[in-house]
């Protein structure tokens, strides 16, 4: 199957970025990354926290059968521009992986489409293409699909 999500990797940068288009109006895909609910059934996961405005927080955590933490991450917002733009941090907890900095930028496309654009920055080339080297390109892939049917039951 396809994958719809394309990721850009320059040798020896510390940055990647994430491009998808969807068959979503613009607000709806910007909702699809602010509202708690959708979230949660994009991520698989339970939403603690999100505050989706400047200077806002959030915390996700998925926990297993007996009540155990397997997942959790958090961040904090520091841009947020309605259907335009979030800045955020974001990391995992319990992972080898340090704090990364994500900026999501939203554009309206023709014929009620949009598209996502994530500029990811690692703290270091090493960290990034550790995390490359994971499944991240099928995990990323499969979050977008979610969102593009989750969302797209709500049109």
């Amino acid at each position: 199957m396809e994958q719809k999500t394309k990721i850009h990797a320059e040798d020896g940068k510390q940055e990647l970025e994430i491009t998808r288009e969807f068959d979503l109006p613009l607000e709806l895909l910007f909702k699809a990354h602010i509202d708690p609910g959708i979230v949660a059934q994009v991520m698989g996961t339970k939403v603690l926290k999100l505050e989706s405005k400047k200077h806002g927080s959030y915390q996700l955590e998925t926990k297993d059968s007996k009540g155990n933490v397997i997942f959790r991450a958090n961040g904090v917002i520091h841009e947020f521009d309605p259907n335009k733009k979030i800045t955020r941090t974001f990391e995992m907890e319990n992972t080898p992986f340090g704090v990364q900095l994500e900026i999501y930028e939203f554009e309206p496309l023709t014929g009620g489409a949009s598209k996502l654009t994530m500029h990811v920055i690692y703290e270091s080339v090493a960290q990034r293409d550790q995390v490359l080297k994971l499944p991240f390109a099928q995990g990323i892939n499969m979050a977008h699909n979610r969102i593009q049917e989750i969302a797209g039951k709500l049109k």
